[in-house]
C-alpha cells in the first residue's frame, strides 16, 4: 500500500480528537491530517492550538468547515468522527455514500442488537439505511476482530470500558472454563476524561477530587458492546462503572467462578496463547497485577490475574488508558490494519 494517506478528523476539540490528532500528525505514513469543525463549534478561520496550546509551534491547525466536496478535492481517504453518537449516525451514511471509508470513535455503530442500542435512543433519518450500516459495521477491537477489520470501510470503535473488559474475559469464554452460571462481575473505575471534555456536576473538580463514585448501575451504555461480543446473556453479568479522581486510565477487575478447578499456569498460558501475536496486550505472569501507571500514554491493555487456593474462583484485573487504547490509540491500530500495515505503527 502507498505511503501518504490523507486522513480528517471531526472532532478534534474533543479529549479523544486531540489524542488521535496528536498521533495521525507522527505517523510515517500520514500526511497532515484535515480537521474539521461542525456547525455551531470552532468557526473555519480558528485554530486547533488556541484550544489545545500543547500544538503551538507545529504550524498551526486550520479547523475546516465540513464539506464532503473540499475533502474529496483534498484528496481524504479516511475519516475518522470523534463527535457525539446522534452527529455519527446522521453523518455516516452521507460519508459512506461520498465514498469515505470511515472510524468511528462514538456508539454510535458499535451494538448489533436493538435492545442493546435502545440506551442511546437513536432517531434515524433513514432507519433502513441505518439498519443496514449497523449489520456491515465492524467492532473495531483487533484482537477478536482483526480479520474483518482490512476489508471494513465503517469500524465502529470500541467503549473504553468495553475494552477492559472484553481483553480481559474473552480467552476464558472461548476456552469454556468458565460458569456461566455463577455469573460475571466487572467492578470498573475510570479517570474523569471518560466523561469527555463537557464538564458536569458529576465530573467538576469539587465532585471528584478526593472521591470515588457508582454511576450509571445496571445501565451503562458499554454493557451492550460486552454483552454482544463476549456472546453473554445480561443475566450473566453485572457491570458497574466508577469514577476515578484522575485525569485518564481505567481499572477493570473481574471476578468470575470456573467450571472446573485450574492451575495459575493454565490461566495464564490461556491468556498468552489467545493473544499470541497481539502487540498491544500484555499478560502479567502471576503474582502481578497490573496497575493503572503502567498503561498511561500507552496502547497497551494489561492483563493479570490471582487464582483463589480452591482453583476455581478468579479475579482478573484489565488496565487500559481510556484515550489511547480506549479511544484515540485503538483508532490508530484499527487505521494500520485497514490499510495493510503493521499494528504498531504510529503508536511506539
Amino acid at each position: 500500500m502507498a505511503s501518504g494517506l490523507k486522513t480528517a478528523v471531526l472532532g478534534a476539540t474533543g479529549y479523544s480528537g486531540l489524542e488521535l490528532t496528536r498521533l495521525l500528525l507522527k505517523h510515517p505514513r500520514l500526511e497532515k491530517p484535515v480537521l474539521l469543525s461542525r456547525s455551531g463549534e470552532a468557526g473555519q478561520s480558528r485554530d486547533l492550538a488556541e484550544i489545545f496550546p500543547v500544538l503551538s509551534g507545529n504550524g498551526g491547525f486550520p479547523l475546516q468547515a465540513l464539506s464532503w466536496t473540499s475533502l474529496q478535492h483534498q484528496g481524504v481517504g479516511l475519516l475518522f468522527l470523534a463527535v457525539p453518537h446522534e452527529v455519527s449516525r446522521s453523518l455516516v451514511p452521507e460519508a459512506l455514500a461520498t465514498g469515505f471509508r470511515v472510524i468511528d470513535l462514538s456508539g454510535a455503530w458499535r451494538l448489533k442488537e436493538t435492545q442493546n442500542q435502545a440506551v442511546y435512543g437513536f432517531q434515524n433519518n433513514d432507519p433502513s439505511t441505518a439498519a443496514e450500516l449497523s449489520a456491515k459495521s465492524v467492532y473495531g477491537l483487533p484482537e477478536l476482530n482483526g480479520d474483518d477489520i482490512p476489508s471494513a470501510t465503517l469500524v465502529a470503535n470500541p467503549g473504553c470500558y468495553a475494552t477492559s473488559v472484553i481483553l480481559a474475559l474473552a480467552p476464558l469464554l472461548r476456552a469454556g472454563v468458565v460458569d456461566r452460571g455463577r455469573g460475571i462481575i466487572a467492578d470498573a473505575k475510570s479517570g474523569v476524561s471518560g466523561a469527555g471534555k463537557e464538564p458536569t456536576a458529576r465530573t467538576h473538580f469539587v465532585s471528584v477530587a478526593d472521591n470515588l463514585s457508582a454511576y450509571a448501575v445496571f445501565g451503562h451504555r458499554h454493557t451492550g458492546e460486552i454483552l454482544e461480543q463476549l456472546r453473554l446473556n445480561p443475566d450473566e453479568l453485572i457491570f458497574t462503572p466508577h469514577l476515578l479522581p484522575i485525569p485518564r486510565g481505567i481499572l477493570s477487575t473481574i471476578y468470575v467462578h470456573l467450571n472446573r478447578a485450574m492451575l495459575g499456569r493454565e490461566i495464564e498460558s490461556c491468556l498468552r496463547e489467545f493473544y499470541a501475536g497481539k502487540p498491544w496486550v500484555r499478560v502479567f505472569a502471576t503474582p502481578q497485577l497490573p496497575q493503572i501507571q503502567f498503561s498511561l500514554h500507552t496502547n497497551f491493555c494489561d492483563l493479570g490475574f490471582c487464582l483463589a487456593d480452591d482453583g476455581r474462583r478468579l479475579v482478573l484485573v484489565s488496565c487500559v488508558d481510556n484515550l489511547l487504547k480506549g479511544a484515540a490509540g485503538q483508532a490508530i491500530q484499527n487505521m494500520n490494519l485497514m490499510y495493510g500495515w503493521d499494528e504498531v505503527e504510529g503508536l511506539q
